[in-house]
């Protein structure tokens, strides 16, 4: 969604036919935009994040943990995702995105040693 908004507030295509959207007849499909860019590349780092976690989740949940662990291990989660795409979209200094990332990985290894301590 973030992506999209951007791309139509900035009006910068990367397809031909999405030009077609905009009124101006000058426009050119453009794939550098920094501002598009940066959106994009928020939206490829929590994709590569959260499917892991999800199918972590899945095996997670499986091992019947204790429900309260459960909910602050996906609070967690929830929140240093949400505290990283912030901080990405913001471009905050680091290591503010780098702590949102480690929170996170942190989560989905405790989870996963859970898992692993339960199955074997």
């Amino acid at each position: 969604l973030l992506t999209n908004w951007t791309t139509l507030v900035f009006k910068v295509y990367a397809n031909p036919e999405d030009l077609k959207l905009s009124e101006k007849k000058d426009l050119k499909t453009n794939l550098n935009d920094p501002d598009v860019e940066r959106v994009r590349r928020n939206h490829l780092n929590d994709i590569e994040n959260i499917i892991p976690f999800v199918l972590l989740g899945t095996f997670y949940v499986l091992i019947k943990p204790n429900p309260w662990v459960a909910l602050m291990h996906f609070r967690a989660f929830a929140g240093a995702r949400i505290f990283h795409t912030i901080a990405y979209q913001l471009a905050l200094p680091q290591p503010s995105r780098a702590l949102g990332f480690l929170v996170g990985y942190g989560i989905c290894m405790s989870m996963a040693g859970q898992v692993l301590m339960a199955t074997f």
